[in-house]
């Protein structure tokens, strides 16, 4: 059996605390041999470590989800710094840019105040990314690059640490001209569950598009299960069935694709085992 890693991966949130070990068993069987679990705030990020901890195929990413921007603490770098150091920390992230949750774009919203909310929005994630930037390039990591309807400003951003730090763009759906700019940068990509939906021809097309040695497999659960368990909790276990479609679109064979992302992986991630 080919083995693939997931390489996003959202284990420490409730929805696998009934069935964990369930969960672990079925990647192994599935022959996911490693997951990396990705921190979206402090207490998440602790809680990844632990993880990465108690299980052997475990490895943690730590960092603050652009999401959760208005609520970071001023300075995060002084936290960050004490987690990656562990052993098992392989990345920083997941940051980024996220405009489609803009304040301006939630119901209810007054116009005049949502502009104002919007800028301050916007500018506390580019403090926060910064921060978890400058983290990963004084301790030689990569970085989880969250990125969403911003991909100018995130391109921006990552071009003024080019040779200090990397990025893998997780859950890419952009189109082949910016999978392109992204791996011109020394940057990667990374396909979830989405690639094997009937209504994302365009991912497909931008995967077969992609370098062998420039994108990674993940899941991104417990969102975005593939299909044939579209709707439901998706888990590591079925990266299975996105390399079973990946290796169809790249016109290669299960064992070509194994050795090509696990060796991306662990190029990327470099603390990984």
């Amino acid at each position: 059996m080919a083995k693939f890693y997931d390489t996003h991966a959202h284990l420490d949130y409730p929805d696998f605390q009934a069935d964990f070990e369930s969960v672990m068993d079925r990647a192994q069987a599935a022959g996911i041999a490693r997951v990396v679990c990705i921190g979206t705030d402090l207490d998440s990020s602790e809680a990844a470590i632990r993880l990465a901890e108690r299980y052997a195929p475990l490895y943690a990413a730590v960092g603050w989800h652009p999401c959760n921007a208005l609520k970071a603490p001023h300075d995060l770098t002084g936290p960050l710094r004490q987690l990656v150091k562990h052993p098992k920390v392989v990345a920083v992230g997941e940051t980024g840019f996220d405009y489609h949750h803009l304040p301006s774009k939630q119901a209810g919203a007054a116009p005049e105040a949502a502009m104002g909310d919007d800028a301050r929005y916007r500018e506390r994630q580019r403090e926060i990314f910064l921060q978890q930037l400058e983290v990963a390039a004084d301790f030689g990591l990569n970085c989880v690059i969250h990125q969403r309807d911003a991909l100018e400003d995130t391109l921006e951003v990552m071009r003024s640490y080019a040779g200090k730090t990397r990025g893998v763009f997780h859950c890419f759906a952009n189109d082949a001209a910016a999978m392109r700019r992204i791996v011109s940068m020394g940057s990667l990509v990374s396909f979830t569950g989405i690639a094997t939906f009937k209504n994302a021809q365009s991912v497909r097309d931008t995967l077969a598009a992609t370098p062998m040695d420039a994108f990674m497999l993940e899941t991104d659960c417990p969102y975005l299960a593939p299909a044939p368990y579209r709707g439901k909790r998706c888990e590591p276990s079925y990266v299975k069935e996105i390399s079973e479609v990946a290796a169809a679109v790249k016109g290669c064979g299960l064992d070509d694709l194994s050795t090509a992302t696990c060796r991306t992986a662990h190029e990327f991630f470099k603390k990984l085992q």
